[in-house]
């Protein structure tokens, strides 16, 4: 079984960071890419950033390019996302995923195409 466990959520001003983090353990499993993804009260879940697991190709929302940025220790089976500017739009529950199958630079956006979440960690931007 494959757990992904994310953490550094919080409350945060308008203008300030958070980094997240992800880390997967247990069964190891063959993984092509890791993503971000976050959901809004009532909104839908929209994609966020990933990055390729035995690359450094990186992908971003358009709206999160230049203040977000994903990155990745493998030593340490843990993903990152640097948050910057936050803005109280970014409020949302952030979610890790991990996609076992090669994906395109657009299906890499489609949450349907990963394989495994994590629990989510809470991102509060107050104004």
């Amino acid at each position: 079984q494959v757990h992904l466990v994310e953490s550094g959520g919080g409350l945060v001003q308008a203008g300030g960071s958070l980094r997240l983090s992800c880390v997967a353990s247990g069964q190891s499993f063959p993984r092509y890419a890791m993503g971000w993804f976050r959901q809004a009260p009532g909104r839908r879940r929209q994609f966020v950033a990933a990055i390729r697991w035995n690359a450094d190709t990186t992908y971003y929302a358009e709206s999160m390019k230049g203040r977000f940025t994903i990155s990745k220790d493998s030593a340490k089976n843990t993903v990152y996302l640097q948050m910057n500017n936050l803005e109280p739009e970014d409020t949302a529950d952030y979610y890790c995923a991990g996609a076992m199958r090669a994906l395109t630079a657009v299906t890499v956006q489609d949450g349907l195409q990963y394989n495994y979440w994590g629990q989510g960690t809470r991102v509060t931007v107050s104004s």
